[in-house]
């Protein structure tokens, strides 16, 4: 989600992804995999305490520098309020700096919850919710869960569960079946050593806008990486030159799949409204929708792509087919469904936003 939309294209949007997990369940391991692996994006990251993560020198004046905020011992969600946490993003945020997409790594101890409803109660334009990743340790799983009880919670709340340190499990599809058990929908992807793909999490930087610059992905041999990393997650693009109509592509993102993680892209919903197009963002149960103008260059057709762990994808393509709709003429309260996740509506709801 790191070219994620917003109400006008001349404004980029930065996920704000909150990485959880319990001590030693690998969530800095993750979050040096993305700093070297991500595809040449630019990643700020938020953590408690700087000083004690095992980040290497490289990483740190290579891919953070500027773009981290420590925030020393504690607690976050302690640490700070949402107004602070709002000046914190609103740095990492500004244009200036390059960044794709924001990490908010939690201590051990941290709410979780708490810290999802602090990114979704900011102010600042520039920012999205990019989901709750859960990370949990396999191999520790039964312990964990017998000494911190609230791991079912922080599970039931999250958009992606990491079930890291597979290889060390004595039984790791055991966990992974419990692990999905726990989750209310939400994507469970299996991994060793935090190795997720990245493109799973946000969108990363193509390529060739980085001509002239050597990234993470230039200085690593990706040859014990190749292969397995996209294993973790499926994926479907859906084209059509057919006007969605919105009752039936609501009724369709009001029932979404298990493991559907991410939905991006643009929806026509041609005579429901003419002059705009909606990009639509959507993270676990979190969605928006954003009105932008057509260009008179471009084709008016809907462009999605589904990020998932274990979806049915030819499933999804046929009931996206079924939502597509050629009526000539729009009645006035067809948009209503739609226009409830336009951000700053008045009829705009929490329903969908974890956590509330």
């Amino acid at each position: 989600m790191g070219n994620s939309q917003s109400g006008s294209r001349g404004q980029r949007q930065i996920p704000v992804v909150v990485l959880a997990g319990f001590l030693g369940s690998g969530k800095t391991t993750l979050l040096n995999h993305l700093l070297h692996r991500g595809g040449g994006s630019r990643i700020g990251a938020i953590v408690n305490d700087f000083g004690a993560i095992e980040i290497d020198a490289m990483a740190v004046a290579g891919a953070l520098g500027d773009s981290t905020v420590s925030l020393g011992n504690g607690c976050l969600c302690c640490a700070v309020d949402a107004s602070e946490l709002d000046g914190y993003l609103a740095r990492l945020a500004a244009p200036a700096t390059g960044i794709d997409v924001i990490v908010i790594e939690a201590s051990g101890l941290a709410e979780p919850q708490e810290l999802v409803r602090m990114v979704l109660a900011s102010e600042h334009p520039g920012i999205v919710y990019g989901g709750l990743v859960e990370v949990v340790d396999a191999a520790e799983f039964d312990a964990t869960r017998a000494k911190h009880r609230e791991i079912d919670r922080h599970l039931a709340l999250a958009d992606l569960v990491v079930v890291n340190k597979l290889d060390r499990a004595d039984d790791a599809d055991r966990v992974l079946r419990l692990v999905r058990t726990l989750t209310d929908g939400a994507a469970v992807v299996p991994a060793t050593y935090g190795r997720v793909d990245p493109e799973f999490l946000f969108d990363c930087r193509p390529s060739e806008e980085r001509v002239g610059q050597l990234s993470f992905d230039d200085l690593h041999d990706h040859g014990d990486h190749g292969g397995h990393l996209h294993t973790g997650y499926d994926s479907l693009s859906f084209v059509s030159g057919t006007p969605m109509d919105p009752r039936r592509l609501m009724r369709f993102l009001d029932s979404r799949p298990e493991g559907l993680y991410r939905i991006k892209g643009h929806v026509d919903f041609g005579p429901y409204d003419a002059r705009n197009r909606y990009a639509v963002h959507a993270v676990g149960r979190f969605l928006r929708f954003y009105p932008e103008p057509w260009t008179a260059a471009e084709p008016r057709r809907t462009q999605l792509v589904l990020i998932g762990s274990g979806i049915d994808a030819d499933a999804l393509r046929k009931e996206l087919e079924a939502c597509e709709g050629d009526a000539p003429h729009a009645d006035e309260q067809g948009m209503w469904g739609v226009l409830r996740f336009v951000q700053g509506s008045e009829e705009e709801p929490p329903a969908q936003e974890p956590g509330a």
